[in-house]
């Protein structure tokens, strides 16, 4: 999960963007990538949108009971703990020994392998295998092999494989070039070799002196590459310090990394860490006791597992900044069909030029009916006015439903770093 801080358990797990105007048949108590009555093994599907973490306690009934009224709905788990995310209606994610790439080549193991699968595909609770966090180009080709195995044997879950972010270096990444160059080639390297069903990324900026400057970079190359190849995506983010150079984000900075993952296109959000020992922050301290970063993730995690249902069966059509761009940012053009300018008192520019999102969403090869808006000043409240011919609704995320938000020109508030879907009527 990012250089040499984590080599530890992984996270996480989601599925396909569907066409528009479909419904997911497979969403059934959240538990998707089982075929109907009467059908053959059904393709791994997301189902509901991923919520999950990285690096936590073992799953026992109070952790789980945790997890589940936190609104995380994909648990790390071994054989043994599929029992216990049953029981509380989670998505399971199965950790074990055998699941390497290694296992094809020593016919007693893949034997072993072969009899794991057999034991849990059928299980009511598993969602995923987890494989690798982290890998070298060099190591697809025997990744692309496992994933390739697995999908034969149980196509109905998903094989997970976590990312290097954009600041790994080259011998890290195993492709040679300036960031851009280097990470583009893996990622090329990484969907034709391994072929996965998602696409799975960490990124931490937030340091004790200001923030890095690839976030928005590693971002927009994932939501190139999972578009390029009709994948979802599932951003790590950052919630605790690991090392004196990094901080602690405060719940306004962990509002921002949800809702700058929406504007994305992300379908899948995940925590580094939940509890881990010498991890500064994260979700609970390591007798159970929820943080402040739990509190505040207790509500994003159901306001993202909303919005991204939403968005779900449409498209990413494109993303905007307007006000400061950052790298790998695209300037909000003149003829978008949807625009944004700061309003009220707060008008002029946030603090060190932040300014706004604009995530547009609509029917593949058809106009953007839904837009996901997000304040990029983590540090202030903000009111903006949204304009853009007809009349628009706005989605309340808590109570699920959508109302009138007015005519062609809409007035908004948002929380710092916070953001709203709207679409057209």
């Amino acid at each position: 999960m990012g250089n040499a801080l984590r080599r530890i358990p992984a996270a996480s797990a989601f599925a396909r963007r569907l066409a528009a105007g479909m419904t997911i048949a497979v969403t059934l108590l959240g538990l998707a990538g089982h075929g109907l009555a009467g059908e053959g093994p059904a393709r791994w599907t997301i189902g509901k949108p991923i919520v999950t973490y990285w690096a936590g306690p073992r799953l026992t009934d109070a952790v789980a009971e945790q997890l589940a009224e936190g609104g995380w709905n994909v648990v790390w788990a071994s054989e043994e703990d599929l029992d216990v995310a049953a029981r509380h209606g989670l998505r399971a994610q199965l950790q074990h020994a055998l699941l390497r790439p290694e296992s094809l080549d020593d016919p007693q193991r893949r034997t072993q392998l072969d009899a794991l699968v057999d034991r849990v595909k059928n299980h009511p609770a598993l969602y995923s295998y987890f494989l690798r966090d982290e890998p070298s180009a060099k190591d697809f080709p025997g990744l692309g092999r496992l994933v390739a195995y697995l999908r034969e044997r149980d196509p109905a879950h998903l094989a997970y494989i976590n990312l290097f972010p954009t600041y790994a270096n080259n011998a890290q990444l195993g492709t040679e070039g300036d960031v851009v160059t280097a990470y583009r080639e893996h990622l090329r390297l990484y969907m034709e070799i391994v072929k996965p069903d998602l696409v799975s990324y960490d990124h931490y900026q937030f340091r004790a002196n200001g923030d890095g400057d690839q976030y928005f970079l590693n971002l927009a190359m994932i939501r190139e590459t999972a578009l390029r190849a009709g994948v979802p995506f599932l951003n790590i983010v950052q919630a605790c310090s690991w090392t004196p150079s990094m901080r602690v984000p405060n719940g306004d900075e962990l509002r921002y990394l949800v809702y700058t993952s929406l504007a994305y296109g992300a379908e899948g959000i995940s925590y580094y860490v939940y509890c881990w020992p010498n991890h500064v922050g994260g979700m609970a301290e390591p007798d159970g006791t929820p943080t402040p970063l739990y509190h505040a993730a207790r509500v994003l995690n159901r306001h993202f597992e909303a919005i991204a249902a939403e968005l779900q069966p449409l498209q990413s059509s494109a993303v905007y900044h307007a006000g400061k761009v950052p790298w790998g940012g695209v300037a909000l053009p003149d003829d978008s069909p949807v625009q944004v300018k700061p309003a009220g008192a707060n008008q002029g520019a946030a603090k060190d030029g932040e300014g706004w999102l604009l995530g547009l969403f609509g029917p593949a090869g058809s106009e953007p009916t839904d837009v996901v808006v997000v304040n990029l000043d983590y540090r202030a409240a903000r009111t903006a006015e949204v304009r853009g011919s007809g009349a628009w609704e706005k989605f309340d995320p808590d109570a699920r439903t959508w109302t009138e938000a007015g005519r062609d020109a809409v007035r908004l508030d948002f929380p710092p770093g916070g953001g709203i879907l709207l679409r057209r009527k």
